[in-house]
C-alpha cells in the first residue's frame, strides 16, 4: 500500500481506542501519526490541516472522528455514531458546531466515511445528506481475550455483571431500580465495573442496595473476560450505541445477555439476547427475572451467544478497512469500483 499515515493517537482503553488499537495491529504498510495532542482537541481539524501539507500522504486514514481542515488530498475518517448529538447530556453547543461545521463537510470530502454498524451507516447518512454508497459499514469485532473458554472471576458469591461508563445514555439509574424491583438482589448481586462514583452510590443507597452492588475495576480485558465468564448474566440497557462491543464480549464468553431493543444493539446480538425497551423499568427488571430464572432459555441464549459472537471479528474488520483504504489510495472512481468489491467481499 502506498504512503499511508494512520492517526493511532486514538489508540487507547475506551471503544475507538479498542477500534484503533485492533486495526493497527492488523493492517499493514501503516506510517503512525503521533502529536502530543489529543485528536478530539477542538483545534485538531485545523492543526491536522496544515502538518499534512508538510507530510503529503496519498492517504489519511483516522479511525475516529477527526478530520483536516483545509488539506486537499484524500482522506477518510470513521464516525462511529452519532451521540454527540443524538444524546441531550452529551452534547454540548461546542459539540453540536463541530459536528455542523466540521463533521458534516468532512462527510461530503472524505474519500470515504467508515462506521461500525448498519444503524449508523443510515443515520449519519440521513443526517450528513450523502449517499450511503459512501459510508461503509466495516463494523466492530471480538476476539481473544473473550471465549467461552478460560478463567472465570469467582468472588464468592453469583452476580449479575454491568459493564461500561456511566455517562447518562448508559441508563444505569433505570438498570438499578430494575435490579431492585424484580427481587433477583436476594440472590444474586450486582457487580458494575470501574470505582464508585458519586451518584451511582447516591442511588444505590437511596434503593437499599449498598449490601448488594459491588464495584470492580476491571483494567485489563484478560480481567473483563474473568468478569463476563464467571457473571450468572450481563445486563447492558443502553438508551444509545452506535454498535454495542460489551453485549458482543459477554455473547463470546456464553454469558446470557440481556440489552435493548433500540439502535444498534438488536443488529449486534440478533436472537442471542433478551431485548427489552430502555425506558421502561418493569420490562427490564421483567427481562431479569427471566434471564435468571428460565433454565431452557439460558441455555439458548448460552448456546446461541458464541455463535452470534462469531459473526463479528477483528481480523473481517481488518479486512473490510483493508479492501476500502486499497480503493481509495488507487481507484478513480471510488463509488462504482467500491460497489463491485464490496458485492464481491462484503456479503454476510
Amino acid at each position: 500500500m502506498k504512503n499511508l499515515l494512520y492517526d493511532a493517537r486514538w489508540i487507547g482503553n475506551h471503544g475507538i481506542g479498542r477500534f484503533a488499537d485492533e486495526l493497527g495491529r492488523r493492517l499493514s504498510g501503516l506510517s503512525s501519526f503521533q502529536r502530543p495532542r489529543r485528536p478530539w482537541h477542538p483545534l485538531d481539524p485545523i492543526l491536522l490541516g496544515s502538518e499534512l501539507w508538510s507530510r503529503s500522504p496519498d492517504l489519511f486514514f483516522s479511525p475516529g472522528y477527526n478530520s483536516p481542515v483545509g488539506w486537499p488530498g484524500k482522506f477518510i475518517f470513521t464516525l462511529h455514531d452519532l451521540n454527540h448529538l443524538r444524546v441531550p447530556d452529551n452534547s454540548s453547543a461546542l459539540k453540536r458546531a463541530y459536528y455542523r461545521y466540521v463533521i458534516r463537510p468532512a462527510c461530503r470530502k472524505a474519500t470515504f466515511v467508515l462506521t461500525v454498524s448498519e444503524y449508523s451507516r443510515r443515520e449519519i447518512a440521513n443526517w450528513a445528506n450523502i449517499s450511503e454508497e459512501k459510508i461503509i459499514n466495516v463494523r466492530n469485532g471480538v476476539g481473544p481475550p473473550f471465549g467461552a473458554n478460560g478463567r472465570r472471576y469467582d468472588p464468592g458469591y453469583p452476580y449479575l455483571l454491568y459493564v461500561g461508563n456511566r455517562k447518562p445514555h448508559k441508563n444505569l439509574p433505570r438498570l438499578l431500580r430494575a435490579y431492585a424491583l424484580s427481587g433477583i438482589a436476594k440472590e444474586l448481586l450486582l457487580v458494575i465495573s470501574g470505582a464508585p462514583d458519586q451518584n451511582t452510590v447516591a442511588d444505590v443507597r437511596r434503593l437499599e442496595l449498598s449490601d448488594r452492588v459491588i464495584f470492580l475495576p476491571l483494567d485489563s480485558t484478560e480481567l473483563l473476560a474473568d468478569a463476563y465468564r464467571g457473571a450468572t448474566a450481563f445486563l447492558f440497557p443502553s438508551l444509545y450505541e452506535g454498535f454495542g462491543l460489551p453485549p458482543l464480549e459477554a455473547m463470546a464468553c456464553a454469558i446470557p445477555v440481556l440489552t435493548s431493543k433500540v439502535c444498534s444493539l438488536p443488529e449486534v446480538v440478533g436472537d442471542a439476547a433478551v431485548l427489552v425497551n430502555p425506558l421502561d423499568v418493569e420490562e427490564i427488571a421483567h427481562g431479569i427475572r427471566l434471564i435468571v430464572n428460565d433454565s431452557a432459555l439460558r441455555k439458548r441464549l448460552q448456546d446461541g451467544g458464541p455463535r452470534q459472537a462469531n459473526k463479528f471479528s477483528w481480523e473481517e474488520t481488518a479486512r473490510r478497512t483493508s479492501v476500502v483504504l486499497a480503493i481509495a489510495v488507487g481507484a478513480q472512481t471510488g463509488a462504482s469500483e467500491l460497489r463491485r468489491r464490496r458485492d464481491e467481499s462484503f456479503a454476510d
